[in-house]
């Protein structure tokens, strides 16, 4: 009997030579008519395509709860010589999903004194940084960066904290949220305005298959242990607490 799994796989590998032929960037944005509520989002991405990888719940925050999407670059990457470039590339990406640029004066990393800065200036409902052990070196250095700024504003700055994941796994994520395809969709193409990035490494095409195994993952990080994997097919994995 032939593998009746030869055909699916092969479908899988067929899309992904497809997706390589696609054009990085230059996708016409898909208009929200949402009315803004006012409350605001900061993301702390480490670099440029950070804030597309992880940015499922802040996209569907804007998208049905009328928040404003605030990405805050921590750096522009370590290679000098493609710091502009990868500015550009963030602008477009952000454009493309309807988010704010929060601006920076030249390229170099963010301290505590300016992520104080800025937390106290836009006062966040919610704010994402990576999580403790995401691996990089500098999600990791990130985490305690934006710990340490909330550190020092004292007890009467509260907010939710969101920890992403990518580089390295948590191991105790408590919540999965679905993206239906559509949306994925559009943090495929968000993720492709990154084009030098993604030139060397088309990680934007393995975007969908990460979000498969969130929620084989989630099913029970989340669910809880021998539960059943619910009935959705790509989902992000976070770690939502409140700082007080």
């Amino acid at each position: 009997m032939k593998n009746p799994y030869l055909s699916f796989v092969e479908a899988v590998a067929e899309n992904i030579r497809a997706g390589k032929k696609i054009p990085r960037g230059g996708v016409e944005p898909r208009v929200s008519s949402v009315p803004s509520s006012g409350r605001s989002v900061l993301l702390f991405s480490p670099h440029p395509d950070d804030e597309c990888i992880t940015g499922l719940l802040p996209l569907r925050l804007m998208r049905e709860a009328g928040m404003k999407i605030i990405n805050v670059p921590v750096t522009f990457g370590s290679h000098a010589t493609r710091q502009a470039e990868r500015q550009e590339e963030l602008e477009n990406a952000c454009g493309f999903l309807g988010w704010n640029l929060r601006e920076r004066n030249g390229f170099l990393p963010l301290e505590t004194a300016d992520v104080v800065e800025i937390l106290q200036a836009e006062q966040p409902a919610v704010l994402f940084m990576p999580h403790a052990r995401d691996w990089n070196s500098r999600h990791v250095a990130t985490h305690f960066l934006v710990m340490g700024a909330l550190a020092e504003l004292g007890p009467a700055f509260s907010c939710l904290v969101v920890e992403t994941e990518f580089w390295g796994a948590m191991e105790d994520p408590n919540l999965m949220v679905e993206a239906d395809v559509p949306t994925l969709a559009d943090l495929v193409a968000a993720t492709s305005f990154h084009v030098g990035e993604v030139a060397r490494n088309p990680y934007h095409l393995s975007l969908p298959a990460w979000m498969q195994d969130n929620v084989r993952r989630g099913a029970e990080l989340v669910g809880g242990q021998g539960g059943a994997a619910p009935d959705f097919a790509f989902a992000t994995l976070y770690r939502l607490r409140r700082w007080v």
